[in-house]
């Protein structure tokens, strides 16, 4: 998979998520706030934490 496949992926996940507004987030903050978000953080903290 491709780079921007992947990248478009982790949009994907992260919308479906609740993360929303992850267009500019990075891959590593998307992955950080995606596993936040599976420990039961909420979507804005988990992005908010993982953008700061």
């Amino acid at each position: 998979m491709g780079d921007q496949e992947r990248l478009h992926d982790l949009r994907k996940q992260a919308h479906n998520a609740g993360i929303e507004g992850n267009s500019k987030m990075t891959e590593g903050q998307l992955q950080q706030a995606l596993k936040m978000v599976g420990k039961g953080e909420s979507p804005q903290m988990a992005k908010r934490q993982a953008k700061g």
